[in-house]
């Protein structure tokens, strides 16, 4: 644990205030789902609380499966980092943060595709480690749960041979199950 520094108060609502530098480091906007930990020691851990990565080692075992049925590299993330890769190396992406454009492109709740009305790719982390990955065809769906976006399911084909109809229905159908499978 690292110290801040800060030194917040309880108000009489038993409500602290987390400071603006530390949210905008965090990416904590209004609305973001905070998990609350205790320690026998009286510590108080807030993290960010991610659906998805509930699923981590399901997503894992569902894109591993795109994969092999489509033979497009096949992410899965969530609002803030990877959790799922299949396709490439996952040294390089896996639990890597996503990219603000991925982010940018979460919160329009769109599909996206890269090689529709001249989008070009976007990164998925904001590491350059992904150049390889840019290069090539995206299709990025938003995975819903109860109405909210909880992450994305990407499909990249680098051979630029990705058959967008039926692509971007397996892409759909992916990230629907993903949502839905959040809500049982």
């Amino acid at each position: 644990m690292r110290a801040t520094g800060v030194v917040r108060r309880v108000d009489d609502l038993g409500r602290i205030v987390i400071p603006k530098e530390i949210r905008k480091t965090l990416r904590i906007k209004e609305g973001t789902p905070l998990e609350i930990f205790t320690e026998k020691e009286g510590d108080i851990i807030l993290k960010k609380y991610s659906p998805i990565n509930e699923l981590s080692s399901f997503s894992q075992e569902y894109v591993e499966c795109l994969y092999n049925v489509t033979n497009l590299v096949s992410i899965v993330t969530d609002k803030d980092c990877v959790i799922a890769v299949s396709g490439t190396s996952k040294k390089n992406l896996l639990e890597e943060s996503i990219s603000e454009e991925l982010e940018k492109i979460l919160d329009k709740r769109e599909i996206y595709l890269s090689n529709e009305n001249k989008h070009t790719p976007v990164n998925i982390t904001k590491k350059d480690l992904n150049e390889t990955l840019a290069s090539g065809v995206e299709i990025i769906v938003p995975i819903i749960s109860s109405s909210d976006v909880v992450g994305a399911l990407v499909l990249i084909d680098n051979t630029k041979n990705i058959d967008t109809k039926e692509d971007v229905i397996i892409a759909k159908v992916a990230a629907t199950f993903l949502g839905t499978q959040l809500e049982i």
